[in-house]
């Protein structure tokens, strides 16, 4: 559709001119030549069927200037030399030869387009030598030679900005496609860590009332009120699981913004070993060193893994075992450790899960180091030391 437009317009543009250069040729005085001394007095030919042919000629190539621009231009320079030769009256006609002199600048390469000048050039001199009029001076010649070299450079600047501009769009593009590969990069990291989050979470939830829940069953018709303390234990366990997970998952909620909660950090380690202890896993925090400012997202992946640790500890550990969470500050290093004295051999066969797996992940996010397995006088063993730049 768009090149029948382009199609059209141009036929137009032929027609138009066409039609006014016929007009000319036909009603143009040539008295004014006759007079000029020295002219002969049959250097007009007057207009007839011949040069109104040749006019219409000259111009119609105009009709196909987008399509064919090279053709249209040769095949518009032989009924325009004939003319000049034949000392017919131009009218309007040479003007097809600087719009198709145009066309092609614009629309072909450089070596195209200076092969295209040339030839211009060549046509208009060579209709110059065979005309029979005597009329143009030295300053008409340059004139037209100005004109020729004008459409040509109008020509190139329009292909040249065309060109610009299309390098912009495809730029455009690229930038696009780049800025969408990034947000699905985006999505796709954000997707992973929001699934670390809830594994951590669940798990961690999980572990936790299923042993409530079991201390629970076992009592409950030796000590009512114990194991109603255990269930209740299980529901606020229970219920603080499923804030957590609210909170994770708010950021996918469609049309409102997520209520996002701070994030779990050093501070609450103290109620989290707590919830070991109420769980049944007996458990101490030692915190050594000055404590510095910590950024947000180590002392969440610290958190997770004292966490991940601990169920691993109560899940494995066995019966009557002890885990010792350490929180070292040193200047440049913060180390973390959970150390449980747990000594059942299918427990330690049985670590580590797909949580501690998971930490590795973590601990190489911020360039930690991480260390998990047995410890050598029993018991299983959680590190991770993460640097500290500038001391923070």
């Amino acid at each position: 559709m768009r090149n029948d437009r382009a199609l059209f317009r141009d036929t137009v543009l032929a027609v138009v001119l066409a039609a006014g250069s016929l007009a000319l040729f036909l009603f143009y005085d040539a008295a004014d030549l006759l007079s000029q001394p020295g002219q002969p007095a049959d250097a007009v030919r007057s207009p007839d069927l011949v040069g109104g042919a040749l006019v219409l000629l000259t111009a119609a190539p105009l009709a196909v200037r987008r399509q064919w621009p090279v053709g249209a231009l040769l095949a518009s320079a032989v009924p325009d030399t004939l003319l000049n030769a034949l000392g017919y009256s131009l009218g309007l006609a040479s003007v097809a030869g600087l719009v198709l002199l145009y066309s092609v600048a614009a629309r072909r390469g450089l070596a195209v387009a200076l092969a295209a000048l040339m030839f211009a050039m060549l046509v208009y001199a060579t209709g110059a030598l065979l005309s029979p009029l005597d009329a143009l001076t030295w300053a008409d010649h340059l004139v037209v030679v100005v004109l020729l070299a004008g459409a040509w450079g109008v020509g190139r600047a329009i292909r040249l900005r065309r060109a610009y501009f299309e390098e912009l769009k495809d730029r455009a593009a690229r930038l696009e496609r780049a800025r969408e590969a990034d947000t699905r990069a985006a999505r796709a990291e954000e997707r992973s860590r929001i699934a670390r989050e809830l594994h951590d979470v669940i798990a961690h939830h999980v572990s936790v009332m299923t042993v409530q829940a079991a201390a629970a069953r076992k009592v409950l018709l030796s000590d009512p009120e114990l194991a109603s303390e255990a269930l209740s234990a299980v529901e606020h366990t229970g219920r603080k699981a499923m804030a957590e997970m609210r909170d994770i998952v708010g950021v996918l909620r469609a049309g409102s913004p997520a209520e996002l909660g701070p994030q779990p950090g050093m501070s609450a380690l103290p109620a989290l070993v707590e919830q070991m202890r109420e769980a049944g896993l007996s458990t101490r925090l030692t915190v050594e060193g000055h404590e510095t400012p910590v950024p947000a997202g180590i002392e969440l992946a610290a958190y997770r893994l004292v966490q991940e640790g601990l169920t691993n500890s109560l899940r494995h550990a066995g019966p009557g075992a002890e885990a010792v969470v350490t929180v070292r500050h040193e200047p440049r290093e913060l180390d973390v450790r959970v150390a449980d004295d747990g000594r059942g051999a299918a427990g330690v066969a049985a670590r580590p899960g797909h949580g501690l797996v998971g930490i590795r992940e973590r601990v190489a996010l911020y360039g930690g180091i991480l260390s998990i397995g047995p410890r050598p006088g029993g018991g299983f063993e959680v590190r991770a030391r993460f640097p500290l730049k500038d001391g923070r």
